[in-house]
């Protein structure tokens, strides 16, 4: 069998498990599941462009994530007038005031000379900024948060289209990579991935504790959406009538919609973002990248700007990664703080690109497509599976109680298993590089 048919046979075999739970359990189950596994696959394309292309060993993953769906509030959401008037101009100045505070710094260390002066001088700076900018914002943020904070206490957004803040989520995590590559790329792989660790725990606390940006742990809720809304099709004669002449219930029918909207919208994102990572692999940029990544030394003797190339492909996988952040959080209507945890944001991202094939897009897209198939589906079927089982034990037997309750981790045992035997028989993935 050539390698081009058992690739499509992968992935003919990950579209009939999509398929076949939409006739097993439900379409709405098999859209779900078909838009999550688009969304996974930008993020694993976004890791395989660190990992795969220049050996970048990023476990912040869950934070560009996050930011990527706090562009969603910020620029989708309408602005909250009351909580602006309140203190919105005194929470700008005072954050006006720390960059202007880091920013001297920063040339003060760089213009001074070495010594105890540029010491102390750095550290008045810094002291007396850091004081003039808590004294200034604190008391706007208070203001913000008093303002309705059952619904509101935050600033809001722009008011803009959503589908304007998918974009701009990639840039809010491009920025911020840049910020954390300009520091940490100079780091050895190991303590890089501890950094962007906790450079990812730190923007989640950030997301948690400041509601005047996020509303924090109240969530912000009613995210617009970038097409109608189940009510308003259901409200349609002509919406209603189509339906019925499918033989399908209109509340089902515009669920059913609402889905394949998002996934032709979520699809095109995909292509693009695959086309675009697939030209670059082929170009001279990337073969210079995968040449860095075998070899450093190597390339850095050919006369490559190491540390800049990797600073490049870090903030282009953090903006893929930001922007799948904000199609998710586009799709759930809803941004949740609390939500963002590393074992699915991080852990899962990296399984998806390992069991796919690091270093080759299409293995990304695969491994996305089919470990989150898992992650859903895993669960039910383990309890139908333990049920199974036990069927013939009587109830409150010690067995059978111990394999029920067994069956609610049968998601991280199946990822390990999986994850294992993909390491054992193809070390190199499902679709390797070539």
């Amino acid at each position: 069998m050539s390698e081009t048919m058992r690739n499509v046979m992968l992935f003919a075999i990950v579209a009939v498990l999509i398929v076949g739970s939409g006739f097993l359990q439900s379409w709405n189950t098999a859209l779900l599941i078909l838009n999550m596994g688009l969304i996974s696959a930008i993020m694993a394309i976004g890791v395989n462009l660190q990992w795969g292309f220049a050996g970048l060993f990023n476990v912040g993953i869950m934070g560009f994530v996050a930011l990527g769906g706090l562009a969603t509030v910020l620029v989708s959401m309408q602005p909250v007038p009351d909580a602006w008037s309140a203190g919105g101009m005194g929470v700008l100045l005072g954050l006006l005031l720390g960059a202007a505070t880091i920013v001297a710094t920063v040339q003060v260390y760089k213009r001074m000379p070495r010594g105890a002066m540029r010491s102390l001088a750095v550290l008045a700076i810094l002291i007396v900024g850091f004081f003039v900018y808590r004294g200034v914002l604190d008391p706007g943020v208070d203001a913000v948060e008093q303002v309705n904070p059952a619904l509101e206490g935050y600033l809001g957004g722009l008011g803009l289209p959503v589908l304007v803040a998918w974009p701009v989520g990639g840039l809010l995590a491009a920025g911020a990579a840049w910020l954390i590559g300009k520091t940490a790329l100079g780091l050895r792989s190991d303590y890089l991935a501890i950094a962007t660790l906790g450079i990812a725990e730190i923007i989640i606390a950030i997301l948690k504790n400041e509601d005047w940006l996020s509303r924090g742990v109240k969530n912000v809720v009613g995210i617009p959406r970038p097409m109608a809304y189940e009510i308003d099709l259901q409200g349609d004669p002509s919406f209603v009538e189509r339906a019925a002449s499918l033989g399908l219930d209109p509340v089902e029918a515009s669920t059913l919609y609402v889905k394949l909207i998002y996934a032709a919208l979520f699809l095109v994102v995909l292509l693009v973002i695959l086309w675009m990572s697939q030209m670059a692999l082929k170009s001279p940029w990337g073969r210079m990248m995968r040449a860095i990544r075998d070899n450093e030394v190597a390339a850095e003797a050919m006369g490559k700007d190491v540390t800049r190339r990797h600073l490049q492909i870090f903030v282009l996988g953090s903006a893929v990664c930001g922007l799948a952040g904000a199609m998710l959080t586009t799709l759930d209507g809803q941004l949740t703080p609390g939500t963002y945890q590393p074992l699915r944001f991080t852990f899962l991202v990296w399984v998806m690109v390992i069991v796919g094939g690091s270093g080759n897009n299409f293995g990304a897209v695969l491994g996305g497509f089919l470990i989150w198939f898992l992650w859903v589906q895993v669960e039910p079927m383990g309890i139908w599976l333990m049920q199974t089982v036990t069927s013939g034990m009587a109830d409150g037997y010690w067995l059978k109680d111990h394999l029920m309750d067994s069956a609610a981790h049968m998601r991280l045992f199946t990822m390990g298993l999986v994850l294992l035997l993909v390491l054992r028989f193809s070390p190199r993935g499902l679709i390797p590089e070539k």
